[in-house]
């Protein structure tokens, strides 16, 4: 499903006449099979979100390949790299990123409309994601009117509307309250059991790692799988 081989990044800090390269991902491998939940557990600058940046084709590594579902997403240009994640992946962030200026509807048929999906099937889908994430009553909402709860399901349903095998989440709790967090972990759960979608999560909360599969800890971009009993 995804496949990192002795991916290494850099980046260059400083003026040019004093400039330092800083080696945030060192030679990581890294295979997720499908169905997986796979957490990365790391403190913040210990190169996690860079991880998931590579991953998700928004980084293009110094070194080494980054397969997902057997294509390079290092040979793609970045019309194509779009593309492809428009197909393929999902994404969750801590801070929701919702338009500010949509409504939950909306918000949610956003990437429907970038696919041009026709507005049947676009009406079909949401509102089977607004009754499975709860969230039919606020449909006209604008995100300032919601709870972070429910822009968190908001950013979810925005997710798994076009239907991506892969969602990669970004500290998808850090916003949270303890029990809105565990709400939505348990979410995170069902889907990938019922639904059988892979999910990706960069955390830096050990209870949010726990619900993996599988887990793995950075630290200065060296990448290690770790065991729940190590967190």
């Amino acid at each position: 499903m995804i496949t990192l081989q002795h991916v290494s990044h850099t980046f260059r800090i400083g003026k040019k006449d004093n400039e330092q390269l800083i080696d945030v991902l060192k030679d990581v491998s890294l295979q997720i099979d499908a169905a997986e939940i796979v957490s990365i557990v790391g403190k913040s600058g210990s190169g996690k979100s860079t991880l998931l940046n590579t991953i998700a084709g928004f980084l293009k590594p110094v070194s080494g390949s980054i397969h997902i579902q057997n294509t390079d997403l290092t040979t793609l240009n970045e019309r194509s790299l779009a593309a492809f994640r428009l197909q393929h992946l999902g994404f969750i962030f801590q801070n929701f990123q919702l338009m500010p200026s949509l409504t939950t509807y909306e918000n949610i048929e956003l990437p429907l409309k970038i696919a041009g999906v026709e507005p049947r099937k676009r009406q079909q889908l949401i509102q089977q994601l607004l009754k499975r994430l709860d969230i039919a009553h606020v449909k006209d909402h604008y995100p300032n009117e919601l709870s972070g709860g429910q822009q968190q399901r908001v950013s979810i349903g925005r997710a798994l509307v076009g239907n991506p095998p892969i969602i990669l989440a970004d500290e998808p709790t850090g916003s949270l309250d303890s029990e809105t967090e565990r709400e939505i972990l348990t979410l995170i759960q069902q889907l990938n059991a019922e639904l059988g979608i892979t999910f990706v999560i960069i955390t830096h909360d050990d209870e949010v790692a726990r619900i993996a599969n599988r887990i793995y800890t950075m630290h200065d971009g060296d990448l290690k799988e770790a065991t729940n009993d190590a967190l």
